[in-house]
């Protein structure tokens, strides 16, 4: 069994308590509230700032030259391409630029963003590796328990399709191989490693229940 398996199995309760979440049931059905959409956009791209920022940490953390390029060039890929590809899908669905960037990021995408951000400056390569393995690989496994449970298409039909395109499974498929090597060379790291795999993990699936229940700061 491969390393990632192994997260993977480790992680198959974070997994399919994703899948039973009604935030996933109802986007596959069609019949998400809206407003429980326009949260999850908001604050996923608040997300990808941050995410851009934990690939160019990691970058500079590579020791070979493969992977300090595809690391950095997925950085670059963030910020230049698929920042505007978030905004084009978010104006599909009313929201503006203007929205997206002055939402402020509610309790669970700081915890989310500060934990990937801390891992990309306190943790090792390996860290690193298997605290984005779930923000992948989870939203691919995710996607195809959505496309299963899909009955046509809908307006949601596109947050589908964009996860389960083919560029996504390659950046994932290279992702799970960035495990596995980690996981090869640094067998010392393994319980570090499934710490942060299993953190993410839980994160992951609060982040569909901070949109479902659409989280703010509480402040009296």
């Amino acid at each position: 069994m491969t390393f990632s398996d192994q997260l993977l199995e480790d992680g198959d309760h974070i997994w399919e308590a994703q899948k039973a979440h009604p935030f996933v049931r109802e986007l596959a059905a069609g019949t998400l509230d809206a407003a429980a959409f326009r949260h999850w956009v908001t604050q996923d791209y608040r997300y990808l700032l941050d995410y851009a920022r934990l690939f160019s940490i990691a970058g500079s953390k590579a020791r070979d030259e493969a992977t300090m390029t595809h690391l950095l060039g997925v950085a670059h890929e963030v910020l230049d391409h698929e920042m505007d590809l978030h905004r084009e899908f978010a104006a599909d669905y009313g929201i503006s630029r203007a929205d997206l960037e002055s939402v402020e990021k509610v309790p669970t995408c700081v915890a989310y963003t500060n934990f990937l951000v801390r891992t990309a400056y306190e943790g090792t390569i390996a860290e690193i590796a298997a605290a984005l393995f779930p923000c992948m690989q989870g939203y691919l496994d995710v996607a195809e328990h959505m496309a299963a449970l899909a009955d046509g298409e809908h307006r949601y039909t596109p947050f589908i399709d964009m996860y389960t395109s083919e560029e996504f499974r390659e950046a994932t498929a290279w992702c799970r191989e960035f495990v596995d090597d980690c996981g090869e060379r640094f067998p010392g790291e393994h319980d570090a490693m499934r710490e942060a795999f299993l953190t993410s993990a839980k994160l992951e699936y609060r982040f569909w229940e901070m949109a479902y229940t659409l989280e703010e700061w509480e402040i009296a």
